[in-house]
């Protein structure tokens, strides 16, 4: 029978209460070892009275570009007025942030008694599946039942949410979604997916429901005809990026970048998008057409007015994406931890930055494909100092630098056991080579971002606390 003691939350503080559930919940199975089937999440979400289904949804799938492009759908929602749930995945900081409602993590008050409401029927499946020789339920299975519970609880009118991995098997799918969104399919968790382009495909496409609208991003010519097939036999309406969907123009500037954008309701001209790259430009576009699809009326995509866009898109903010975290030296993170993503930060970064000199920070999980990101960022790194998260799935440092010296030759190298360590190392390194004009880039995986992230925010606390 499974641990019953993390329901004793009496006497605990609120934040006494929030590291113990969330320590129970990654006491389970992580997120990336699933096993395919939904059939318990099935019966918690059945046994909770279906919260799946009491709100409209947006669901998005992809390889790259899925959190930017729910967070641009979420933002549009909620400028239109409607009230929001949004689900991403994995948090930087804080569990919570995976479930906002209108725009803000769920507080920390509701994240408690929610858990304290469905804990008993999650530990009811726990043990009919160990019963009958299953595991317990993973951590992302419960996010989402979590998630699902607190979005019927709000109430939200219409919820964004992002899969976890893949699509068919993933956890979120129990939902049917009125809309769904497949960005850019590239290679990405072969262990999981499979190691066939075509076979990752399918498996992302099990998020288009029978009648359902599909907002779907262009794709290689491996990729296409498996969505084809997929819209085909289920009915679906399907909007396409190249057909009736296109940037049409884009000027990068200060902040991000002036675009106009172009669907078959209507074109948007001239609408600042706050994030950098031509991807976040076609993301915009696939959040925008998402939208219409949702608000249809007979079928047919509605357009939203200029002020819901300018607005909607004005207030967007994707932390970990080519974010700038500290300043002289400017340092960016990017949560890039697959070649595909790589690439489309590098066209990023020599499109919005001029640096003079341009250190990296570089930890991979073991998982990842770590030579085709050092591949992918050595034209523009000047040195990289690998390192490794504290996750036990990280490569350590000194084999990701035996990798990096055969990419950027032993002098471009540093090795940093630890993350602080890497982060000195790399502002050492740029400002000594050039005073004005130096940044440092921390990428490679979520993990090693969001630690950056916590490091460099307490370094500011620590800094205005000296100075007053």
């Amino acid at each position: 029978m499974p641990d019953q003691s993390d329901l004793t939350l009496g006497g605990l503080t609120p934040d006494e209460a929030e590291r113990e559930i969330y320590q129970h919940i990654i006491s389970r199975n992580p997120e990336h070892d699933f096993e395919p089937t939904l059939d318990r999440v099935r019966e918690t979400v059945d046994l909770l009275g279906s919260p799946q289904d009491s709100f409209k949804s947006i669901h998005l799938t992809g390889t790259n570009g899925k959190t930017s492009t729910a967070r641009m759908a979420e933002s549009l929602v909620r400028e239109h007025g409607l009230r929001t749930g949004l689900f991403t995945s994995p948090h930087l900081t804080t569990v919570r942030e995976r479930i906002v409602i209108d725009g803000e993590p769920i507080s920390q008050a509701d994240f408690i008694r929610i858990w304290q409401e469905v804990a008993p029927i999650i530990h009811l499946v726990d043990a009919r599946s160990v019963e009958n020789g299953g595991p317990r339920m993973s951590f992302f299975e419960v996010l989402v039942v979590l998630a699902y519970a607190a979005f019927a609880d709000a109430p939200v009118d219409v919820a964004i949410i992002e899969v976890g991995m893949g699509g068919v098997w993933d956890a979120t799918n129990v939902v049917d979604a009125d809309v769904a969104v497949v960005t850019t399919v590239s290679m990405d968790h072969a262990q999981w997916l499979g190691d066939s382009l075509a076979g990752i495909a399918a498996e992302k496409a099990g998020i288009i429901k029978d009648g359902a609208a599909a907002v779907l991003a262009e794709q290689s010519d491996t990729v296409m005809p498996v969505l084809l097939e997929a819209v085909a036999s289920r009915g679906a309406r399907a909007r396409w990026e190249g057909d009736s969907l296109e940037v049409v123009d884009r000027q990068p500037g200060v902040g991000g970048q002036l675009v106009t954008l172009r669907t078959d309701a209507a074109t948007y001209a001239d609408v600042f998008v706050p994030l950098y790259g031509d991807y976040q430009a076609r993301n915009a576009l696939l959040a925008l057409a998402a939208v219409e699809s949702l608000l249809a009326d007979g079928g047919e995509p509605q357009a939203l007015s200029g002020e819901t866009v300018e607005a909607g898109f004005a207030a967007v903010a994707s932390p970990g994406r080519l974010e700038v975290i500290r300043t002289s030296p400017m340092m960016l993170a990017d949560v890039a931890h697959n070649p595909a993503g790589i690439d489309a930060l590098v066209g990023a970064l020599e499109e919005s930055f001029t640096f003079e000199t341009l250190v990296g920070v570089v930890g991979v999980l073991g998982d990842k494909d770590a030579e085709g990101i050092l591949e992918g960022l050595e034209p523009v790194l000047d040195h990289v100092v690998v390192t490794a998260s504290t996750s036990p799935r990280a490569i350590s440092a000194e084999d990701l630098g035996e990798i990096a010296t055969r990419v950027f030759g032993e002098d471009r190298v540093s090795v940093a056991s630890d993350l602080p360590d890497a982060i000195d190392r790399a502002v050492q390194t740029a400002e000594r080579d050039h005073d004005m004009g130096a940044g440092v880039l921390v990428v490679g995986s979520v993990t090693v971002v969001a630690e950056a992230r916590i490091l460099v925010d307490a370094d500011k606390r620590k800094g205005a606390g000296q100075a007053r």
